[in-house]
């Protein structure tokens, strides 16, 4: 089997959190282009340093062209041919098996539950995100697999890349190496975290990741739901990378069509928003509130899969660094596991992220790249403190690009610089 024989190529560590339920596939999901695949052969590294030997561990890529009539009746021959080879793993060892892009054969549900009820194998799954959705996994495993979602490259995984993650906290660096990561942060705001993509010319960027955005749409929304209005589509994709941060209502955006002469239905519109996510290309903030109605009907925030999409769909041409800022935010938030809203006080204040996290604490978090103009700084002050007051339980924090605490700033919030916030571990 030449799975067993391949090596493992060299790679960025992730950061990726497993789940540690015993007995359970994962399934290991996200945009494509992430780094799913790499992920598994990291999961593949890490087992033969703990000393697991390489004949226990099978990658297996279903995505070979040799293999594309095979069916779900055909899979049970890659098992019984693993274990023709390694007799002395069955029902004897663990072994690992690492079934990349599954989905491409018809019927694989039934394979995977058979195999996790049959066999002793600890069993991790990926592919597109087309018909490897978390939902649908979810559905298709009757409870038998948990999910590990793949980002795009954070901060930190950005400085490994490029082999200058730091070592040690930020105020025990020099001042030179201080000043190194603030630039850092700068260019990641505008180059992103896609592994293909970080260290290439801009114009190849561009590219790169509109093509990413194309091949999304068309195979894991257009194709895969036989979407019947393309161009209402294509200008929700347009307007929500290119508006990132910002407040989509769908009837707004249902008005909006009408004027250009784009019939479509407010609930296709919906479902639009929903596959969008699915497909990774968009996550959505609602607006914090007991009632579920008031959730429904207040507008989402949305913001890209990963800052670099922002300029390529903003037609204005600046460097929105406060958007691309507030995503990365978002996107940390939700590595860390947190359950995010947004926070509207009855005063009419707006705070970017109310999060709760795993262990029940919550934070008020208020994102603002610039904190240098004092009209803009006591803005973001009074709205984080009549948050506080609404949302006793939940401590204020600030996030800021610029490195130094403002002099003015009230106690009982927290600033942080964005460097030293997103390198900071949060919640395990």
């Amino acid at each position: 089997m030449d799975s067993l024989a391949a090596t493992v190529a060299p790679f960025t560590r992730r950061d990726i959190r497993l789940p540690g339920v015993k007995g359970k596939a994962v399934a290991v999901i996200g945009m494509r282009r992430t780094g799913k695949t790499t992920f598994l052969w990291q999961i593949v590294s890490d087992r033969l340093a703990k000393g697991t030997g390489r004949e226990g561990l099978l990658y297996f890529s279903f995505e070979d062209e040799r293999l594309a009539d095979m069916t779900a009746a055909d899979l049970h021959l890659v098992v019984e041919e693993y274990y023709r080879l390694h007799p002395e793993w069955r029902d004897q060892r663990k072994a690992v098996f690492l079934l990349d892009e599954i989905q491409v054969v018809r019927g694989w549900e039934t394979f995977v539950r058979r195999l996790l009820d049959t066999e002793q194998v600890e069993l991790f799954l990926s592919g597109s995100s087309a018909r490897l959705l978390s939902r649908e996994v979810a559905t298709s495993m009757r409870g038998r697999a948990m999910e590990a979602l793949v980002h795009p490259f954070s901060f930190r995984e950005y400085l490994r890349h490029f082999g200058r993650e730091p070592e040690r906290d930020l105020d025990r660096l020099t001042k030179a190496a201080r000043s190194r990561i603030e630039k850092d942060l700068r260019e990641y705001l505008i180059r992103g975290g896609f592994p293909e993509a970080v260290d290439v010319a801009p114009r190849d960027r561009f590219e790169l990741l509109r093509g990413y955005v194309d091949t999304a749409l068309l195979r894991d929304v257009i194709e895969r739901h036989a979407v019947s209005h393309p161009v209402a589509l294509r200008w929700m994709v347009r307007h929500l990378l290119g508006n990132a941060a910002g407040p989509f209502s769908v009837n707004k955006f249902h008005g909006d069509l009408r004027s250009q002469g784009i019939p479509v239905a407010k609930d296709t519109l919906h479902a639009y928003l929903s596959y969008l996510e699915d497909a990774f290309l968009i996550r959505t903030v609602a607006i914090s509130s007991a009632s579920a109605r008031r959730r429904m009907v207040n507008p989402r925030k949305v913001y890209p899969m990963d800052p670099a999409l922002i300029p390529v769909f903003d037609r204005t041409g600046r460097a929105n660094l406060g958007h691309a800022l507030e995503t990365c935010v978002l996107l940390e938030l939700e590595r860390r596991g947190t359950e995010i809203a947004y926070v509207r006080t009855s005063e009419g204040y707006e705070v970017d992220f109310l999060a709760r996290y795993p262990d029940n604490h919550q934070e008020l978090i208020q994102v603002c790249a610039d904190l240098s103009d004092p009209a803009t700084r006591q803005r973001e002050i009074r709205a984080l403190q009549e948050a506080a007051r609404e949302y006793p339980r939940a401590a204020p924090h600030l996030v800021s690009l610029e490195p130094e605490v403002p002099a003015d700033m009230p106690p009982g919030i927290t600033v942080h610089s964005a460097t030293a916030w997103l390198l900071s571990r949060g919640e395990e």
